[in-house]
């Protein structure tokens, strides 16, 4: 939609775009401008146009600025403006809409704005985001952690054939998709658009107001396929790479405050603003009760067979839950890694009781199954809450063999952990054989989506007197449409991997190479079934749908 400015309208305009120091000014009922002396911006009923930074206009004929939720189906409306907050720091302005309220906080030599959400009245959902939609001839390029260069033109998504969501094939049989833009948001420390002369970028610190854990995964920026806008997301509350996330918040569940930043377009720049901004975490400014009381949670683990619990994953989530860490997202999350010795600490943690997990990342642990879960952490404020020497109870069975490391993800075997790419599983084999506890784990694709069989051969030099032992399947995700019946020695039907028994995310038809939801397996074996010399277990796809699969993780077998 369009506004024809009056010349009254326009002469406000004109007087905001030359202000000194943080302002709000109303134009008309539904349109304020908002900024300080380096940047402004015009915010309608529903989005936020006109960026003026350095006198050039950022949005230009793009969309704008505006706040969502399950995808574009549910854009908040603003029903009211207000300065919520002003001291001789900042000025905090909140748009009220009837989900909740979103402020904008504007100190005076900032360029850019903090920015949050306090929940009124958002509904159950899965998906919950802030966005820019910025002119596409300004900024020419994406950067993420893992992904930096030019994003794709609009040129070439419209003289592409689209082969699926946001997925189109180019003539050379290359593909486009947004996917590519996708990172572990938790590893983050800044990510935005840039073009030669400017930059947007968010930086978002503290991340407990992220759901999932450590293997969360979101898309960043991408280019708008139906109008070219180049877009960089803001996704606070994510499902698109899990198999659910659907969650209703408590009144007066804060996101944020996270920073918005302008700059000339310069990476150096927007590195050297995400240090500055974690020395300020938690920000002093920002006087919400909840956000400022904190504690700290520490501990040691070791294993029960007396190893530490070197490069754990540990998770402070929700206590008691009824869903898996990734899953999580209704209140606040933490992540971290144990160190060599098993030592871990959450620094800065909301008050609240919280269930504690970890689980294996790999290295001198990658043979443990079991998650280990201790509920009821109560964190006050002020306060250290120590829980001191954990003894994590590993399954204690004898390994026969284990392919891949217990991660979840697939890093390790071909393609996996791979820069993202469209159609990447289609390149692993139908038919594959690996010979357990001598081949390379690279031999092994990290994705098995065609007809066809894998299979593991292990020997077996002495059959000890009870030879039933259990198959353990650990998948780092699963996309629907591809089953798999598992057999030992050609004969015997061990278990099958269906889309009836496992929740599908779509890592694999979404350009995931590392990652997507985890999903956990054991499968018994009755004794009396192994022969003594080789022998062999059998994964044959009897059901298979185009780029998706099983993305693997580990497999191990071991004595019952």
């Amino acid at each position: 939609m369009r506004f024809y400015i009056s010349i009254t309208a326009l002469a406000a305009f004109i007087q905001c775009s030359h202000a000194k120091g943080p302002f709000l000014q109303t134009i008309d009922a539904t349109r304020h401008v908002i900024g300080n002396n380096l940047w402004n911006v015009t915010i309608g009923p529903i989005y936020g146009t006109k960026l003026f930074y350095r006198d050039h206009d950022l949005v230009g004929g793009a969309v704008g600025h505006y706040v969502s939720y399950n995808g574009a189906a549910s854009n908040l409306a603003w029903n009211s403006v207000a300065i919520y907050k002003k001291t001789d720091q900042f000025l905090d302005v909140v748009f009220t809409a009837n989900e909740g309220e979103f402020h904008w906080v504007i100190f005076p030599e900032l360029a850019g704005a903090y920015q949050y959400f306090v929940n009124t009245g958002l509904p159950v959902l899965g998906e919950f985001r802030t966005l820019w939609r910025l002119d596409n001839t300004t900024f020419l390029s994406g950067k993420t952690n893992i992904k930096d260069g030019p994003l794709p033109t609009f040129t070439q998504i419209q003289n592409a054939t689209k082969v699926q969501d946001e997925t189109w094939v180019q003539a050379d049989g290359t593909y486009i998709t947004k996917y590519d833009w996708t990172d572990f948001i938790r590893n983050s420390d800044y990510y935005g658009v840039y073009g030669p002369s400017f930059g947007s970028w968010y930086i978002d610190v503290g991340k407990d107001d992220y759901n999932g854990d450590h293997l969360k995964q979101e898309l960043m920026v991408h280019r708008e396929s139906s109008t070219g806008d180049v877009v960089q997301l803001n996704m606070i509350h994510g499902t698109h790479f899990q198999a659910s996330s659907s969650d209703a918040f408590p009144v007066g569940k804060v996101w944020g405050p996270w920073l918005w930043y302008l700059n000339d377009g310069t990476l150096v720049d927007a590195s050297r603003r995400a240090k500055d901004e974690a020395q300020l975490y938690p920000y002093s400014w920002f006087d919400n009760e909840s956000y400022q009381s904190r504690g700290v949670v520490s501990g040691k683990i070791k294993l029960s067979d007396g190893r530490p619990a070197k490069g754990a994953a540990v998770f402070l989530g929700d206590n008691h839950p009824n869903e898996t860490s990734l899953d999580q997202g209704r209140y606040y999350y933490y992540t971290t890694y144990a160190d060599d010795n098993g030592n871990f600490k959450f620094s800065n943690v909301r008050t609240a009781s919280y269930g504690l997990q970890a689980w294996s990342n790999g290295g001198s642990i990658r043979d443990v199954s079991t998650v280990l879960l201790i509920n009821d952490v109560t964190v006050s404020k002020g306060k250290k809450t120590t829980l001191g020497d954990i003894v994590w109870k590993t399954q204690g069975r004898k390994q026969i063999f284990q392919l891949g490391d217990l991660d979840r993800k697939s890093l390790g075997f071909k393609y996996g952990g791979a820069p993202h790419e469209h159609a990447l599983v289609a390149k692993c084999p139908a038919n594959l054989t690996y010979v357990a506890n001598h081949g390379n784990t690279i031999e092994w694709c990290f994705g098995q989506s065609a007809l066809g069989t894998w299979t593991i051969l292990f020997d077996i030099n002495a059959l000890p007197t009870n030879t039933s032992a259990v198959l353990s399947i650990s998948l780092a995700g699963y996309s629907s449409g591809v089953s798999s019946s598992i057999f030992l020695n050609k004969s015997t039907l061990i278990g099958n991997l269906t889309s009836a028994s496992i929740a599908t995310d779509p890592c694999l038809y979404r350009s995931g190479t590392t990652a997507g939801e985890w999903h956990y397996f054991e499968f018994s074996i009755p004794g009396g079934l192994f022969v003594k010399g080789t022998n062999m277990i059998d994964f044959t796809v009897t059901r298979s749908s185009q780029w998706h699969g099983f993305m693997w993780d580990s497999i191990i077998l071991e004595y019952a």
